[in-house]
């Protein structure tokens, strides 16, 4: 019997004037543990005219992760944090009770041709940490915990696994692991795995049950302690997941809560521009959506 619950495929979905590829929430699965959205952005190629801008926007409820594979963003928050996000690194940021953060393509990159690539991710809070105070971390690549097992390699982006332990401060038992194959391998894994467990397939293919899949699919299994599969040479893999909450989590734009109640105050906050503004980027902002309809 087959160990995938779910086979989800990437929908085109806008952040402003880029497409990105939505692969959570999805209407038959919310969230895969605690992971309650994930955005494939790009790749996609700007000219010296184009650029990647992501104005001012407010978060409460979960922490980001975005993680780059190729070009750069410079993040701004209203905690004074000014920080480049090169490939491979973590950009960590919980929003807790509120903070508003841009995201754009560097000033020394904004006048040249340019790729973004990467993962957009929010990983809700617990529900007594929804109200925490604002945090941001950023990690560089070289602290995250790799390793070899013959032809494959790790990366442990979040979280723990097989007795590895990220630097991300995360706030819930989960896990995030990246896994490049070099040849056709066999990847029994779901003895390290726990909770729900999602896999997403960046480029090259898997093999299941005798079924393989493909980039831009998301295979959510029935049972993590389960979770064995065959990965084709050049391969790259991303395992997520961990313990799902207890409570239904809540999703209205860019607001993530175990109560409405929070997200209805964020968003009046948010359309009556109380939220506190990033230091040199405050200019504008992007508006709350139900504001362009007429």
């Amino acid at each position: 019997m087959s160990n995938i619950n779910l086979i989800i495929e990437e929908r085109a979905a806008s952040i402003g004037n880029f497409m990105v590829g939505r692969l959570l929430p999805f209407r038959e699965k919310r969230m895969v543990g605690p992971f309650i959205f994930i955005d494939h952005l790009g790749p996609v190629k700007m000219n010296e005219r184009e650029n990647f801008d992501v104005m001012p926007h407010p978060h409460i409820g979960l922490s980001t992760l975005t993680f780059l594979f190729e070009g750069s963003i410079m993040h701004r928050d209203t905690l004074g944090n000014e920080v480049e996000i090169k490939p491979g690194a973590v950009n960590w940021m919980t929003a807790g009770k509120g903070i508003v953060h841009s995201e754009r393509t560097p000033e020394y990159l904004r006048h040249s041709d340019k790729v973004i690539h990467g993962l957009q991710i929010w990983v809700a809070l617990p529900k007594k940490l929804e109200e925490m105070e604002p945090e941001f971390f950023h990690i560089d690549g070289e602290q995250l915990p790799s390793w070899t097992e013959g032809d494959l390699r790790y990366k442990l982006i979040a979280g723990e696994i097989s007795g590895h332990r990220s630097a991300v401060p995360v706030y819930s038992k989960l896990f995030m692991l990246e896994i490049k194959s070099l040849s056709r391998q066999t990847v029994q894994i779901g003895k390290e795995l726990f909770g729900e467990a999602g896999l997403y397939i960046l480029e090259g293919s898997v093999e299941s049950d005798g079924n393989t899949y493909g980039p831009k699919q998301l295979l959510v299994a029935k049972e993590s302690s389960l979770c064995e599969f065959i990965i084709e040479a050049d391969t790259t893999i991303y395992l997520f997941g961990g313990e799902p909450f207890p409570e239904q989590r809540f999703i209205d734009w860019n607001f993530v809560a175990s109560d409405k109640d929070l997200i209805n105050t964020a968003k009046q906050r948010w359309i009556d521009q109380t939220f506190e503004k990033i230091k040199g980027d405050d200019i504008e902002f992007v508006p709350y959506p139900s504001l362009y309809k007429k």
